[in-house]
Order: structure tokens, then C-alpha cells, then sequence
């Protein structure tokens, strides 16, 4: 698996992942793609995406709003999670 910084050519693959995880919020604004760009912008160094066989199985957005950092969204693909029990 490769972890790199997500790029703006990432997008409809990462939505298509955030739309596949059950409670995922989303809308139609801050998530769409000139909100994602503009995201990415501000935050270059704090958003990623993990890579198996050229797909984006996982994806993290983080931010910062100059005092508290945070995390907007997270999502990993059901087939690469692992449940214990």
C-alpha cells in the first residue's frame, strides 16, 4: 500500500469512496469538487490517500483554522477494514 498527499485529479474516486461508507456526511458545497480544491489548498500538507493496485482504498482530510487542528473526513474501503471479535 502507498500512503501519498491527495491531488485534486484524486477526487471522484474519494467521493465515490466517502459515498460508499455508510453515514458518510456529505454536502453539496464543502464537498463538492471546487470545495475539495479549495480544501486542498489551504490544507496541502495534512490530506492523504492510501493506494492498492493503483485504487484509492483510504482517504483523510485534515485541517487546521490557525488555532485547532481537525480531521473533516476520514473513510477507509469495507473490504480493507479489519473487525475483530
Amino acid at each position: 500500500m502507498q500512503i501519498r498527499k491527495m491531488l485534486i485529479d484524486d477526487y471522484e474516486e474519494v467521493y465515490t469512496l466517502w459515498l460508499s461508507c455508510a453515514g458518510m456526511g456529505l454536502n453539496n458545497i464543502d464537498d463538492s469538487r471546487e470545495g475539495i480544491e479549495k480544501y486542498l489548498a489551504r490544507n496541502p500538507k495534512t490530506c492523504f490517500v492510501a493506494v492498492e493496485q493503483n485504487c484509492i482504498i483510504g482517504a483523510i482530510l485534515a485541517g487546521h483554522d490557525s488555532r485547532r487542528g481537525y480531521i473533516s473526513h476520514t473513510a477507509v474501503s469495507s473490504a480493507y477494514r479489519q473487525t475483530t471479535g
